[in-house]
């Protein structure tokens, strides 16, 4: 029974374990309740303390049964190669024995890329990674980091062929390299878009869509360079995590400290025309990349490539056929990619079948009576009258917390951790927003039965929720509660065999028509996605949700009348 542990000690820590072909996989957060498992003032550590020894204990194996060991590396600023050494002696010494003595490092862009490529199915494929920062680069590409690289992946071989190469920059002391960062360019001008307690990123992704982006679009194209092989140059410091040097835009300084001294629509302005940019260089890599290896299809991964607006762009216009954007293409999944490097090409086993759901992670356990919180009342032994039930309740604009299986692997919902609602009223999605503490201008994301996409939206979805499409204008009011301002959404595709969501969505699509769900995470704001039924019940009634299921037990409001006689229908049957 060959088993293979994967290892994130970065943030987003994680760990993933593959046993005889099957994957389970957690991220920290989940326990630690600190999104993003980050150091803080606290004192956090980023060891996968708890998601490593809750994938043991699931697998029902021990730390001596483990055939291998990889996590990626981080280490930043090497000058040869004795840091892998050392980073490998430092991170060992946080895992129980034998662990420790099988660990080996891969690079950190490289355990992102197979964390897509190894679950993608096909066999000759293109990768590309984007983010803030991997790996030491090392003396084959000089001092640096990794930042954009790009790859020609095939069952028996990885082959690094592109590499984002510093810039040469001025400075009092003189000429530094410093490596032109596209995920850093991102983030720095969201900070200066996006107020403080909004996540930055995602938010200027939602803002981008109520903005013209040729206002500031001449300006922000100046701050970024296309060169030839792919090259790309981003403006000092603009390329960096820098975000306090004011940009003079419009008569205007712009710098993250005078956010809010700005009108929210020339953010949004400033926010579409980053967004175009930085979409029309990823796409200029892709299509370097796509001339390098001649594949059709598109390995995307890395921090970047959760800009779901941005992985649209590359569906229609990187040159490739395909798209598969990796299933968790944050720095968790660099776990996942680790595992699954070590499964294949250390162990040769073959490779896992191509994912539909990312429910890798543990069960959340039950309602017990004396979690049941003032206000609500419990329905027990549901059965198979739950999903009718929660489906009439939806279709009567209550929003319910849907807590269903394992646990997902990455940072969206999808229908396991999920708050449900209809997905056609702009009311429900309004009380949603103020409910989630979110800015209005949020938009909310759809799940899909898979088989009716193409019915609803002009373009193709994805089944982790990863990729904007753009709704069919006739079907457009009838979802209004999940289409964006631009007429676009972020799609989720649940296939026959989800266990989350699927029959849930087919009496909802039965009931009403509509073969679709408003779907976003279960967390409180600023919180990771919740784990436990105890913590969904906490999160139900101080969020003030009008129901949650949670296996085929339901807690109903006290203001929510019987769905139309459903819940005395099955109490009479019991």
């Amino acid at each position: 029974m060959p088993a293979v542990l994967g290892l994130n000690f970065h943030h987003d820590t994680s760990a993933a374990l593959v046993v005889d072909g099957r994957l389970y996989a957690a991220e920290e957060e989940r326990w630690s309740g600190v999104k993003h498992h980050r150091r803080t003032r606290k004192g956090v550590l980023t060891a996968p303390v708890r998601s490593l020894n809750w994938c043991m204990e699931a697998a029902g194996i021990g730390p001596e049964d483990v055939d291998a060991v990889w996590a990626a590396s981080m280490r930043p600023t090497p000058a040869a190669g004795w840091w892998l050494a050392e980073e490998r002696d430092e991170l060992a010494a946080l895992l129980p024995a034998p662990l420790g003595e099988n660990l080996r490092l891969l690079s950190h862009h490289t355990s992102h890329v197979l964390s897509g490529y190894l679950l993608s199915g096909g066999d000759h494929a293109a990768g590309l990674v984007i983010d803030a920062g991997g790996s030491a680069l090392g003396s084959d590409f000089g001092p640096g980091r990794e930042r954009v690289t790009g790859y020609d992946l095939r069952p028996d071989r990885i082959d690094r062929l592109h590499q984002g190469m510093p810039l040469v920059v001025p400075s009092p002391v003189g000429p530094r390299r410093v490596h032109s960062s596209l995920g850093h360019f991102y983030r720095n001008l969201a900070q200066r878009v996006i107020p403080p307690g909004d996540e930055p990123e995602g938010s200027m992704m939602a803002l981008a869509a109520f903005g013209d982006p040729l206002r500031y679009g001449q300006q922000i194209r100046e701050l970024i360079q296309l060169g030839d092989e792919g090259e790309i140059r981003v403006a000092h410091p603009m390329g960096s995590a820098d975000s306090g040097t004011p940009l003079l835009f419009g008569g205007r300084a712009w710098a993250a400290d005078n956010v809010t001294d700005h009108p929210e629509a020339e953010r949004a302005d400033l926010a579409a025309a980053v967004q175009e940019v930085f979409a029309d260089s990823v796409v200029h890599v892709a299509r370097h990349v796509q001339r390098l290896t001649g594949a059709s299809t598109l390995v995307f991964s890395g921090g970047c490539a959760l800009n779901s607006r941005l992985n649209g762009h590359l569906a229609a216009d990187s040159g490739f056929d395909t798209l598969f954007v990796a299933p968790a293409p944050h720095d968790a999944g660099t776990a996942l990619g680790a595992a699954l490097y070590g499964w294949h090409y250390q162990l040769g086993q073959a490779r896992l079948p191509v994912p539909t759901d990312a429910a890798w992670g543990p069960e959340p356990g039950h309602i017990s009576d004396t979690l049941v919180p003032p206000g609500y009342r419990a329905i027990r032994c549901l059965g198979r009258a739950l999903a009718p039930t929660v489906a009439a309740l939806l279709a009567d604009r209550h929003i319910v917390g849907w807590v269903r299986g394992p646990l997902e692997f990455g940072p969206r919902a999808l229908g396991h951790r999920s708050i449900l609602a209809h997905p056609g009223h702009t009311g429900t999605r309004d009380r949603l927003n103020t409910i989630k503490r979110r800015a209005t201008y949020r938009p909310f994301a759809p799940a899909v039965l898979a088989e009716h996409t193409a019915d609803w939206f002009e373009t193709e979805g994805d089944p982790f929720m990863n990729r904007v499409a753009r709704v069919r204008p006739s079907r457009a009011p009838r979802i209004a509660a999940v289409t964006h301002h631009d007429g676009t959404v972020r799609v989720q595709t649940v296939s026959a065999d989800h266990q989350g969501l699927r029959e849930l969505l087919e009496q909802f699509h039965h009931r009403t028509g509509l073969p679709l769900l408003l779907n976003t995470s279960f967390n409180r704001k600023g919180a990771p996605i919740l784990r436990t039924a105890e913590q969904a019940v906490r999160a139900t009634a101080e969020l003030g949700l009008d129901a949650l299921a949670v296996g085929d037990t339901m807690l109903l409001a006290d203001h929510v009348p019987d769905p139309h006689g459903l819940l005395l229908s099955n109490a009479r049957e019991r």
